[in-house]
Formats: structure tokens, C-alpha cells, sequence
């Protein structure tokens, strides 16, 4: 049995794997910048402390993709189910980004920290957001149930709404700006 090709320390510039399928193999610390990803296949493809500059991964699969350690910096990442990527020490780092109608069902994003990012309409439900930090996101439609949001940080975040009693709040952080969304699903008016 042949091992999957490695690349490592590459930087590529200006491709587009929604044609050509990006080659499978092992990724190791390679730069993409400028990338389209978009409604590509990225299955069996590793990626290990890789950076994503600009690159656009709309409606992409990721069907048994691995991203441990990755930077996604200034990417657009519309409609992609992560949940889909293999499990396996699975950790982003997310700033700049636009994650609409994305899903991470029952993905384990603890300590993650997504910095200035829209995250519009996705699906946080069973997911382990424990520890996360989230700095100037916004939550518009985004739907938390049965999600672990122990000890994570919306203090800057704005637009959620997340129900106490359908999950783990306990340490979380909220601003008192932020306060209307936790008090939402209770109908409960609040003026400031």
C-alpha cells in the first residue's frame, strides 16, 4: 500500500481546486493564499498547521478531511459541514472569516477562538464549545441545542440567542449588552 504524498512548508498562490481536485496527501505547515476550495473535493486530505489566507471554501467536502492546527484567516467558508471532517485532533483558528449557514453538529471546538467572524444561521447543535473565545462574531440565526458552551467567551460576540436550559452555560461569559440573548426564549423585554 503506497503512503499518501507529503507536502511540506509549499506556499501555494492563486489555485483553483474547484476545477482540479487538490492532490490528496499530507500538508504540513504549507501556506494557501488566494485558493479556491469552492465546491471542491477535499476528502482524505490532511492539513497540519497549515495557514488559509484568503481562500474561498464554499460548499467544499470535507468528507473525511483533516484539520489539526489550521489557521483560516480572511476566508469565505459558506455552507460547509464540518462535522463531516475526521475527528481526529481537529482545531482551527478562525479570524476574518465568513462561516454562513456552516455546521459543526456534534463537532468539539473547545478552546477555539474565532476573532471578527460571521457566523450567520450555523449549526451549533451538540457541539463542544467549551473554552471558546469569540471576539467580535456574530450569531445571527445561529442555532445552539444540547451545544457545551462552558466557560466560553461572548463578551464582544453579538446577535445570538441561546437558550439557558437546553445548554451548558455554566462559566460562560456574556456582556450586559449581550444579556438579551439569553433572555430571548423567555419573551422577556429588556431596555436599556
Amino acid at each position: 500500500m503506497m503512503s499518501a504524498p507529503l507536502f511540506e512548508d509549499e506556499i501555494f498562490d492563486k489555485q483553483d481546486y474547484s476545477v482540479n481536485r487538490i492532490p490528496k496527501g499530507d500538508y504540513e505547515y504549507c501556506t494557501f493564499k488566494n485558493c479556491n476550495f469552492s465546491e471542491g473535493f477535499l476528502s482524505e486530505v490532511r492539513f497540519l498547521e497549515c495557514e488559509f489566507i484568503d481562500c474561498n471554501f464554499s460548499s467544499a467536502n470535507l468528507t473525511s478531511s483533516s484539520f489539526q492546527d489550521v489557521k483560516l484567516l480572511g476566508c469565505k467558508l459558506l455552507g460547509v459541514h464540518f462535522e463531516s471532517c475526521n475527528s481526529f485532533g481537529f482545531a482551527l483558528y478562525i479570524e476574518n472569516c465568513q462561516l454562513n449557514h456552516s455546521s459543526f453538529y456534534q463537532v468539539d471546538l473547545s478552546y477555539t477562538k474565532m476573532i471578527n467572524s460571521k457566523l450567520q444561521s450555523v449549526e451549533f447543535t451538540e457541539a463542544n464549545l467549551s473554552r471558546c473565545a469569540f471576539g467580535d462574531c456574530d450569531f445571527q440565526g445561529a442555532t445552539f441545542e444540547n451545544t457545551n458552551l462552558e466557560k466560553a467567551d461572548f463578551r464582544k460576540a453579538i446577535n445570538y440567542n441561546i437558550h439557558p436550559e437546553r445548554n451548558k452555560i455554566k462559566g460562560a461569559k456574556f456582556s450586559l449588552e449581550g444579556i438579551e440573548g439569553l433572555l430571548m426564549s423567555y419573551g422577556i423585554v429588556v431596555e436599556k
